[in-house]
C-alpha cells in the first residue's frame, strides 16, 4: 500500500510542476516528442493519431495582402 501512495504523490507533483501548456508551440513540442517515441516503439497506429494532431497544432499563418 505504501507504494501505491509513493506512485500517487509522484504522478501529481509531477502534473503539478508541469501545469498546463500555455501556447500551441509548447502543444506541437510535446506531440512531437510523443510521435518520435511512439515511432521507436513501432506503434504505427499511435504515430498515426498523433501525425493528426501536430497538423491541428501546427501554427497558420495567413498570406500577407501584396
Amino acid at each position: 500500500m505504501t507504494d501505491l501512495f509513493m506512485l500517487s504523490r509522484a504522478v501529481a507533483k509531477g502534473r503539478a510542476d508541469r501545469g498546463r501548456p500555455t501556447s500551441r508551440q509548447q502543444i506541437l513540442v510535446s506531440l512531437l516528442n510523443k510521435r518520435a517515441e511512439a515511432h521507436r516503439q513501432g506503434l504505427h497506429g499511435e504515430e498515426r493519431l498523433l501525425r493528426e494532431q501536430i497538423r491541428w497544432a501546427l501554427p497558420v499563418n495567413e498570406p500577407e495582402d501584396a
